[in-house]
């Protein structure tokens, strides 16, 4: 698959043909229904794409066929960003995203998504399950109609793709930068003209000058967009969003109308495929990253330490925004968040970061 398939998927026209919703009832044949999954990428993109399509054939083959879903990708039924909006009126029975891109309704949304110096993708994962946060999830979902579940996680996202290198926070300052969510605006606290857009208008705003810098997944979805082709510099730590979760969303008429097994069907095809779909982006963003560097020329940059804790010091004032955010439910969600990431850290700090640690260290592993 190459760029420019993904570059003319993503701009298929977005209007919806019909008012009225022919979706919202299930057609129902020989006690067969037949769903509609709207969702933010474009077709087959290598990441979020494909697991849009795992979820749904693993939906329609846990279910025995009796539940069939129907992959749309952005622009086929509605925008990218309209999925959320489809799925809550009912034009669409779920949809394949990423609660980064719900934050105008809410800022709550964006901490189940990805936070700049949050949680890993294991830690979203404990924070939902065994974390309070799963109940705070449905509840802010429930009040657009919409059952959410967590169905995967890119892992740790690099810090983006620069023209030219990042040496001071001074050169942070007035750069067009592409990103989204909490990052969004962690990093216009410190200048940083932020733009968002999907990954083919990235491209292309990287390619026509338009924009400076941007960040969209990973090695494995921005080699196939091409973007080191025009920015070679490629940053890191993965401080503006350590995780980023990918989500369905059912519509909760829909969902609640089901039999009980076909509602664990949902349940389970989601929390399953966690763990396959981040698995497989750490897998091949290890492997794309490797090429890139050996074959494409992309050079691999840390970022200086003062401007690291200088982005850390700006999402504290964001996050303090939260907690003090005239709506109880944000609130909530963000007391909730922070009382996770604190007990996490004070394990991890001894456990997975020690491990890795401990790797870095010089000694005979036989290799």
């Amino acid at each position: 698959m190459n760029r420019r398939d993904f570059l003319k998927t993503a701009a298929v026209g977005s209007a919806v043909a019909a008012t009225g919703s022919v979706l919202a009832t299930p057609a129902l044949s020989k006690g067969l229904q037949q769903w509609t999954m709207v969702t933010s990428w474009p077709k087959n993109l290598p990441g979020p794409g494909l697991a849009a399509n795992m979820l749904a054939e693993r939906i329609s083959n846990l279910s025995g066929g009796r539940l069939q879903v129907k992959v749309s990708a952005a622009g086929e039924l509605v925008p990218g960003r309209g999925v959320f909006d489809a799925v809550s009126d009912g034009t669409a029975q779920l949809y394949h995203s990423v609660p980064a891109y719900w934050g105008s309704k809410s800022p709550a949304f964006l901490l189940f998504g990805s936070q700049p110096f949050g949680l890993t993708a294991v830690e979203q994962s404990g924070w939902l399950n065994h974390g309070g946060g799963q109940a705070l999830y449905d509840k802010l979902y429930g009040k657009f109609n919409i059952k959410p579940f967590l169905c995967g996680n890119s892992g740790a996202q690099f810090f983006g793709w620069f023209r030219k290198e990042i040496n001071s926070v001074d050169d942070l300052r007035g750069l067009r930068f592409r990103t989204t969510g909490l990052n969004s605006e962690v990093l216009s606290k410190l200048g940083v003209a932020v733009q968002a857009m999907g990954g083919g208008e990235m491209f292309q705003a990287l390619q026509s000058g338009s924009l400076d810098a941007g960040e969209f997944i990973g090695p494995w979805s921005d080699s196939a967009l091409g973007f080191y082709q025009i920015a070679k510099n490629y940053y890191y730590p993965c401080i503006g969003e350590p995780s980023s979760a990918e989500e369905c969303g059912v519509n909760k008429e829909a969902y609640d109308a089901l039999s009980d097994d076909l509602k664990m069907v949902i349940r389970v095809a989601c929390q399953s495929l966690h763990d396959q779909v981040l698995t497989e982006y750490n897998t091949n963003n290890a492997k794309a990253l490797q090429l890139m560097v050996e074959k494409h020329g992309v050079q691999l940059k840390r970022l200086p330490d003062d401007v690291i804790v200088a982005i850390g010091n700006a999402a504290g004032e964001v996050i303090k925004g939260l907690r003090d955010h005239s709506d109880d439910l944000v609130r909530a969600v963000t007391a909730s968040y922070l009382e996770y990431r604190k007990l996490s850290h004070s394990y991890m700090a001894y456990a997975d970061a020690a491990v890795f640690a401990a790797r870095g260290l010089k000694y005979n592993y036989g290799e």
